[in-house]
């Protein structure tokens, strides 16, 4: 802004508030990442990558109110927005609303059945429910309690009236109890808060004393006693949440069968709680590009869930097929394609041979997959076929036959890829998904080219060019844009926009004219030749431009990560030193005040000796006095 401006709005634009969000996300710096990705939502509303950032943000500050009102902005659109749905099922999780949380997990698992997290949200949300409710043999119904839901029941039922009198006081307007704390809980009851709350515990202490100690009578006291009571409810609220998530009579079974634990291993966690931490590690790391440490984790975790009992974990053989699942995806990332395949296989394998539909339809998508990236892709698309029969929803068969006819248009067969295209445009369109009607149109568009068909090509781009801008894909409508000049220059080169072989027909008639002609009309085919080639080289010269400003591109990239790394090793470094300069001058100064507290003590230790000898000698004195009077008296009286 120029001096003398006033400041509207965000300076910057929407990519750089939202990577500098992203970069504060990461350092933990979550309250200002909210006010970045706030500032980059003024300038694209409703944009829902940056809302389910947002949402994690929230959702780490422990508020589940806004990260659930992020999540559920982000599916405003778009139902089927995966990430959107996750989100949206863990701001459920961790509001204690798990029966909702675990309706969504599903939802996203139908959606995305090859996402690991949404089998991991089932997972932990069906412990969460069952931990919660716990066996029904053990439930008793009694009358004792809170009856309000009863009451609220017979509200819904009983007739609204204006006015008039009625059957006693109208339930709407029942005066509201505010809840009582229990000061006096047994010892277990608080041992049992003690080990949910953990180091929150000696906070409710101090309130609880607090609370006692106000006099709720003064204007001051009633103030300090509604604090005090809501930060108690919230504790009380937290301690609710936390025994549903593990209750205490489940810790105390699990103690009880030490039989089901794997001490040596697992850090005394019991082996579902085990796999699931470590399924949650080694998809943080492949999502974090740690692919090496991806592989060890998964490896480890292999290994030692292969020592588990059947009673341990009833769902062994499928905890295995995936595990070797995850192994393979870091060993095609690393580019260890045999490896990858070898892998895959097993999970494949395993799921044929006991029935495991997910682990099957697994391993044939990690199949075509590592396929696809080795170049093989006859039997990438001999593995996908074999999956379509599989595929649970249209979104699936859009992706699969996508996959499929890029791998025929690697193979030069255009018109098999140019069906395929169709096909996933046809899904694409009945999974109403833009993304991927996206995509299945520019493949289209580009068998269209290599078939010669440029006027049916520019038609289609240009298709692909108004989805490219409704979705706001920046970069996706450059590209179709380019796509769209180089096929108007070949149509422009051809001599006709109407028909796509217009430039083979006119290369036919001139070679016709030239042989019929004379000497002079006999070199038009040479020229054309000759601008055939120039063109090809053009060509080759732009690939070649492109390639090199990719790779310089990339090399950036790479560098600016370096510098990031560098910078962060360096500020990691820099804290440190400054936490144990800290520490030391703690220790200094504690060291300080203890030598002092000795002195002092030993002053006052001298002190009081020094006073005790006194009082001695002055005793001593008086006794003295006392006797010389004494002689003195019997002198007296002898004389």
């Amino acid at each position: 802004m120029y001096d003398g401006e006033e400041s509207e709005g965000p300076k910057g634009t929407f990519e750089i508030y939202k990577a500098e969000a992203d970069t504060l996300y990461k350092q933990g710096e979550y309250r200002k990442s909210i006010e970045s990705y706030t500032t980059a939502l003024e300038l694209q509303p409703n944009e829902k990558n940056t809302l389910v950032a947002r949402s994690k943000c929230h959702l780490q500050l422990g508020d589940t109110t806004n990260a659930l009102v992020d999540a559920e902005a982000s599916l405003a659109d778009d139902k089927t927005f995966h990430k959107g749905v996750y989100q949206k099922a863990q701001a459920l999780y961790y509001q204690g609303d798990f029966e909702m949380a675990l309706v969504f997990y599903h939802r996203g698992h139908k959606l995305r059945p090859e996402l690991q997290e949404f089998r991991l949200g089932i997972q932990k949300a069906q412990e969460a429910i069952d931990n919660s409710v716990g066996s029904p043999d053990k439930v008793q119904l009694t009358t004792e309690g809170d009856l309000s839901f009863f009451q609220k029941q017979d509200e819904k039922r009983l007739p609204k009236r204006g006015g008039g009198y009625g059957m006693g006081r109208s339930l709407a307007h029942a005066p509201v109890r505010k809840r009582k704390f229990d000061l006096n809980r047994s010892p277990g009851n608080e041992k049992t808060i003690k080990q949910l709350l953990g180091e929150l515990y000696g906070d409710r202490q101090y309130l609880e004393r607090l609370l006692k100690e106000t006099d709720p009578n003064t204007n001051m006291g009633k103030t300090i006693s509604n604090l005090v009571e809501e930060g108690l409810m919230y504790l009380d609220t937290r301690t609710d949440f936390w025994r549903q998530q593990k209750p205490m009579y489940a810790r105390r079974h699990e103690k009880i069968m030490q039989k089901h634990r794997f001490e040596s291993n697992t850090g005394k966690l019991s082996p579902n709680d085990y796999i699931i931490r470590e399924l949650e590690r080694i998809d943080q790391s492949q999502i974090e590009g740690k692919y090496q440490e991806s592989l060890k984790k998964a490896q480890r975790c292999l290994s030692t869930v292969e020592n588990f009992t059947e009673d341990q974990v009833p769902n062994k053989l499928e905890v295995i097929a995936n595990l070797h699942s995850c192994i393979g995806n870091a060993y095609l990332e690393m580019g260890q394609y045999d490896k990858a395949l070898e892998h895959h296989q097993i999970d494949y394998n395993m799921g044929d041979a006991h029935d495991l539909e997910e682990a099957k339809s697994r391993g044939l998508d990690n199949l075509g997959r590592v396929n696809a990236r080795h170049g093989n892709y006859q039997k990438a698309i001999d593995v996908w076929e074999q999956k379509l029969p599989m595929s649970k929803s249209a979104l699936e068969s859009t992706w699969l036959y996508h996959e499929i006819g890029r791998c025929y248009l690697e193979l030069n067969k255009f018109e098999k890829a140019r069906d395929y295209g169709e096909k996933s445009l046809t899904a694409a369109e009945e999974a109403e998904d833009p993304m991927w009607q996206l995509q299945a149109t520019v493949l289209i568009a580009q068998s269209e080219v290599k078939l010669g068909d440029l006027s049916g090509a520019l038609s289609t781009f240009e298709t692909s060019l108004d989805l490219a801008r409704t979705q706001g894909d920046i970069s996706a409508e450059t590209a179709i844009k380019k796509a769209i000049e180089e096929v108007n220059a070949k149509i422009a080169k051809g001599g006709s926009r109407g028909s796509g072989k217009s430039a083979d027909s006119t290369m036919k008639k001139t070679e016709t004219k030239a042989e019929a002609e004379t000497d002079v009309n006999g070199s038009s085919l040479e020229r054309v030749d000759t601008k055939m080639e120039e063109t090809k080289k053009e060509e080759e010269a732009e690939e070649r431009e492109r390639k090199e400003r990719e790779r310089k591109e990339e090399e950036q990239k790479i560098q600016e990560r370096k510098e990031e790394e560098e910078q962060k090793e360096k500020e990691r470094l820099e804290n440190e030193r400054i936490e144990k300069e800290k520490i030391e001058k703690e220790k200094i100064e504690k060291e300080r005040l203890e030598k002092e507290r000795i002195e002092r003590e030993k002053q006052d230790e001298e002190k009081k000796e020094q006073e005790r000898k006194e009082k001695e000698d002055e005793k001593t004195e008086q006794e003295k006095e006392e006797q010389k009077n004494e002689t003195d008296d019997d002198k007296a009286e002898e004389e």
